[in-house]
This record gives C-alpha cells, sequence and structure tokens, in this order.
C-alpha cells in the first residue's frame, strides 16, 4: 500500500525504513523509518514515522455502516429511545468522523492546526508533517515517541510530578473546548506522550505534552461552546441555576423537563460533593448515593435529556480524560482544575465592557416597568379569590417582591448621584463631583449584584 501511494520503493524513498511496525490499529499501522538526507524536510528532522493504511479497509467501513444504519432505524422505533436521541444523525455524525479518519491529509492538515493553536505554549508539542511524503492513505511525521501517558513509573523516574502532567492535560483540554472550539478527540493512552526535555535544549519547560494521531478531531460550535462555558462557570461557582440554563444552551434537556427540580439536584449535589478528589469519590458511603437517588427518584426516572450529536465525540473525550488524570494522580480534584478556569471566564465576561452593564441595566430596567402590572394582576385575583395560596410560593413571591424593591431603590439611588455629579462637575467641583459618581457605581454594583430576588414564573 505504502509503495503504491508513494510510486516507488521504500528503500528509494527512506534511508531506513523498518519492517516491523511500531504500532498497528483497526485502520492502519506505524513504522519507524529515517528520511534520505536529498529529502525536502530534512534539514529540520530525519527521524519520521510512516502511517500506513490498511488495503480495502473504506469498503470494510461501508459495510459496516450499512449494517449499522438499519439496526439504528429498527432502534429509532422505540420511544423511550426516540424521545432522547436521533439515533440516525449520530450513526451519520459517526460515519463522517471514521472516514475523516481514513484521509491522511485531512489528518495533517489537523495536526497543523492544533500545532497552530498551542504555539505559544510551553507545554504542549505536536509532531511535523512531511508533506513530500505524505498522502491520502500513506502519512509521514516527525518521530516524537517518549514516554507514554500511562507509564507513570517512567514519568516518575523521569523527575517529572505526575500531578502537573495531571493538572496540564486538563488545562489543555479546557484550552482546546472553551476558545479554539477544535479538540483531539481520541487521547487514548497510545496518542499521548510525556516527553522529557534535555536540559542542553531546554527553553521553556522541562518536559512536554505530545499529541499524536489526529484522525479524529472535534468541533465546537458555537452555540455549544456558548453552553459549556456557562455550564464550566456554573459549576466553578456553583451556581446551580447556571447549571441548568447551561442545559437549555446547549439543548440536552427534553420539552417539558422539571428546571426546578433539577437545579435542586444540582444544589445538593454541590452541597455534598463539591471539592472531593476521585480517591475520596470511591470512598463514599454507598449509603449517601443511595440517599441522593432517593431524594430525586422522580428525576432519576424520568431522566429529562436528551443526547445532540454534536456531543458524543466531546463526551467520549472528556470520560477518557478524566481516567487518564486519575491514573497519573489518584489525588487528583477536577474542582481544582476547573475553578480557576471557570473564574477566569467570570472575570473576562464582567471586564468585556460597557455592554455587560448595559445588559444587567436593561434587565433591571425591565422588571422595573413590569412589576406595577405583575403586582396588579396578583391583586386583582386576590380581591375575585381566584388565588390559592401555596405556602412555598408565597415565600418565592415575596422574595422577588423584596428584590424588586431594593432594586428600585438602588436605582433611584444611582440616578441621584450620578445627577448630582454631574450637576457639580458643571459648577466646577471636580472632588465633591468624582466622590458622588464613585458612590452612584456603588450604588450600581449593589443593585445589579446584590438585590436580587428570585423570580416566581422561573
Amino acid at each position: 500500500m505504502a509503495e503504491a501511494e508513494f510510486g516507488a520503493p521504500l528503500a528509494e524513498i527512506f534511508e531506513r525504513f523498518e519492517a516491523e511496525p511500531l504500532a498497528a490499529a483497526s485502520l492502519g499501522q506505524v513504522h519507524r523509518a529515517r528520511l534520505r538526507a536529498d529529502a525536502p524536510e530534512a534539514e529540520g528532522f530525519r527521524e519520521v514515522v510512516v502511517k500506513i493504511q490498511r488495503p480495502f479497509i473504506d469498503q470494510l467501513i461501508d459495510v459496516d455502516f450499512s449494517a449499522l444504519r438499519r439496526f439504528g432505524g429498527w432502534l429509532q422505533r422505540y420511544e423511550p429511545i426516540r424521545k432522547r436521541v436521533n439515533v440516525p444523525a449520530l450513526i451519520e455524525e459517526l460515519s463522517e468522523t471514521v472516514h475523516r479518519e481514513i484521509d491522511y491529509l485531512a489528518e495533517g492538515r489537523n495536526a497543523e492546526t492544533f500545532a497552530e493553536n498551542f504555539k505559544d505554549s510551553k507545554r504542549v508539542h505536536v509532531p511535523r508533517v512531511v508533506w513530500s511524503r505524505t498522502t491520502q492513505r500513506a502519512l509521514t511525521l516527525e518521530n516524537v515517541y517518549a514516554i507514554k501517558i500511562t507509564d507513570y513509573d517512567a514519568i516518575t523516574a523521569a523527575g517529572i510530578d505526575r500531578g502537573e502532567v495531571a493538572k496540564a492535560l486538563l488545562d489543555t483540554y479546557l484550552k482546546q473546548i472553551f476558545e479554539d472550539g477544535f479538540f483531539h478527540a481520541d487521547p487514548h493512552p497510545g496518542n499521548l506522550f510525556v516527553t522529557p526535555v534535555p536540559a542542553a535544549t531546554r527553553r521553556k519547560a522541562s518536559w512536554r505534552l505530545t499529541f499524536v494521531d489526529f484522525g479524529m478531531v472535534g468541533d465546537v460550535p458555537e452555540n455549544l461552546r456558548a453552553g459549556l462555558r456557562e455550564l464550566l462557570i456554573g459549576v466553578g461557582t456553583r451556581d446551580s441555576e447556571r447549571v441548568v440554563k447551561s442545559y437549555r444552551t446547549m439543548g440536552v434537556l427534553l420539552p417539558g423537563a422539571d428546571t426546578q427540580l433539577l437545579e435542586q439536584a444540582e444544589t445538593q449535589l454541590f452541597e455534598r460533593f463539591w471539592g472531593m478528589s476521585m480517591s475520596e469519590l470511591r470512598k463514599l458511603d454507598p449509603r449517601e448515593m443511595r440517599g441522593f437517588a432517593h431524594q430525586f427518584r422522580d428525576l432519576m426516572l424520568e431522566m429529562p435529556f436528551q443526547l445532540p450529536h454534536n456531543l458524543l465525540l466531546l463526551g467520549r473525550a472528556v470520560a477518557i480524560l478524566s481516567g487518564m488524570c486519575t491514573g497519573l494522580d489518584p489525588d487528583f480534584n477536577v474542582w481544582d482544575g476547573i475553578a480557576p478556569y471557570a473564574q477566569q471566564l467570570v472575570a473576562d465576561e464582567v471586564g468585556s465592557g460597557w455592554e455587560v452593564w448595559l445588559d444587567e441595566i436593561g434587565d433591571l430596567v425591565k422588571e422595573l416597568i413590569a412589576l406595577p402590572a405583575q403586582t396588579g394582576r396578583v391583586l386583582t385575583r386576590l380581591e375575585r379569590g381566584e388565588l390559592n395560596v401555596n405556602m412555598p410560593q408565597v415565600n418565592r413571591y415575596l422574595s422577588y417582591v423584596e428584590g424588586a424593591v431594593n432594586r428600585m431603590a438602588g436605582a433611584l439611588i444611582f440616578a441621584v448621584f450620578l445627577l448630582s455629579g454631574v450637576f457639580l462637575r458643571n459648577g466646577g467641583d471636580i472632588l465633591l463631583s468624582n466622590i458622588f459618581w464613585g458612590l452612584s457605581g456603588l450604588a450600581l454594583i449593589w443593585t445589579i449584584f446584590f438585590a436580587r430576588g428570585h423570580s416566581p414564573w422561573r
């Protein structure tokens, strides 16, 4: 296959080519080789690996997916499955992913995209592509094989802190998902290495994470990225309302889902399990989990979630990633890794300019304008005897009204201080006007962030 792709015997193309494969998988296998001195890329490096596709693999894949499509059609007739997932769409997504995997030209481009995204990172390395020795079915890459990420003894023997490796791996994927919208979707142990950097050539770091095999990559569309950002911030700040909002944004909630019950469940999860490492979670008393399941048994039975097809690869990658981090460091605490990133996202939102402030002020004005009409409707229903009293609901109404009154008072104080500052500035009293403007800013911050009630119509 390789000689057919390159159009010449391997002995003429490479100075050395190892017949025994370095690694083999279902779609292809990898061989070590050495570039000839006259190869265009030989000035930068000569030790390479050649990934060769298995003959007729494309035909085998077509047969497999023909069977899968038929089976998926049968599954789609079963209502509990049909209401939660679009099976044909999942199969088509998987088909597209696998067909991209056997296009080695696309894989080379993916590697270069990934390298460009991490060009400023001291911790990430990606093999360079030898384009003069690459076709759709044969791919030649710089040989970057090092310590396999699951060879824990070798990592420790190299003087590398495994906890730092786990943290760097998590940070790498947070960037891929939330910033780049492009991620390595197959992070199994054979595709990730820890590469020690010799002291003589060390510039930025003593070790690097090396990614290989970019046949399976995923894109995160903007709406999914926005939902995932909401989820990360919600988890990082323990905001159950924001977590449920992220579910809506990502489209994973079924119509009619009880979002109030979901919020209660998320709050309980944060209270019971927040901050625990994986080793601590494994040691939990099973009765603790049974108690949680019993408390929210209705939610467990309903499972009001559906699976959009674009979450398939992402969910798989995150599941593998979680196992890797725990393997590297049994005490790895995912919360410690997520919280700083979530806090940075919150800081970015707050510091993103006047749009954030204007949005908050706009929401405040809308609520203030709507308050008299809403209050009038409640009083009218009360006079007619049409209002059924439910104590938790009454408490929520009272909380909301209290918050609305606080916001109205805060808005008035803000306006008074702001206008006073303007009049004083026009009168030439600069110092006093600045003081009043500072007070108006404090009033605005209090109104937006600390005088919020909970709407009873959520």
